[in-house]
């Protein structure tokens, strides 16, 4: 069995929020997690990414062709979608930094881009104490995802809602309050996969009165990647 064989693709799809996002979710993803597990803690990590509150590694390209691969299928079943061929990219994550050095933008949720072709997926390969991805709508506006014709008027909102209550205390993001407020929060159990649009409003559960160690055997371990269809 190779280290990265993945199980019969078994699917639940989730219509969140008001907007009606779509959310796909998979239980038991690879068939020898414990050996992807082990394929990470060989990397070596970094600081790659200004916005991302740890460290990552570039995952194997087997892997990724294999992320591809699964994103194609779960777009075609879930979505109604023609099949086609994806492309993208993909790391092993760690979660790191402790709750007092996060950036203002770091204590907000977020969206990925404003590319509305883009789906990113997370797979949850810790045990630890932190929970999935917790998506958000924004209560000034209402807005669930951000695009690039929303965008103008989002920040906008959001400048004047930090203008009247300041920014939000160093930690990591809970209900959202009181600029937004949670609509969904993934199952973090270990071996998930969950895919989602790149434009929605979304963060990491991060417990913040849990520790944040580096160890992939001990941290809290995921793969996490953006896709969208090749040319």
């Amino acid at each position: 069995m190779g280290t990265f064989e993945k199980n019969p693709l078994i699917p639940t799809l989730a219509k969140i929020g008001a907007e009606q996002s779509l959310i796909v979710q998979v239980s038991d993803f690879f068939k020898a997690p414990e050996l992807v597990v082990e394929a990470a803690s060989s990397h070596r990590y970094a600081h790659i990414n200004p916005h991302y509150p740890g460290i990552r590694a570039n995952v194997e390209p087997v892997l990724l062709a294999g992320l591809c691969e699964t994103v194609s299928d779960l777009v075609a079943t879930q979505f109604g979608a023609a099949k086609q061929a994806w492309m993208g990219q993909a790391w092993y994550s760690i979660v790191t930094h402790p709750k007092e050095r996060l950036t203002p933008i770091q204590r907000l949720p977020h969206f990925d881009g404003f590319d509305e072709s883009q789906l990113a997926v997370m797979i949850y390969l810790n045990q630890t104490e932190h929970g999935g991805t917790g998506f958000y709508r924004h209560l000034s506006t209402g807005f669930e995802r951000v695009t690039e014709a929303r965008y103008p008027s989002y920040k906008t909102s959001l400048e004047s809602d930090v203008q009247k209550t300041g920014l939000p205390p160093a930690r990591y993001i809970e209900d959202g309050a009181p600029h937004f407020e949670k609509i969904f929060e993934s199952d973090a159990s270990f071996n998930n996969l969950i895919l989602y649009p790149g434009t929605s409003l979304h963060s990491g559960v991060i417990d913040n009165a849990a520790p944040l160690p580096s160890d992939p055997l001990r941290g809290r371990l995921t793969i996490n990647g953006f896709f969208r269809p090749r040319d």
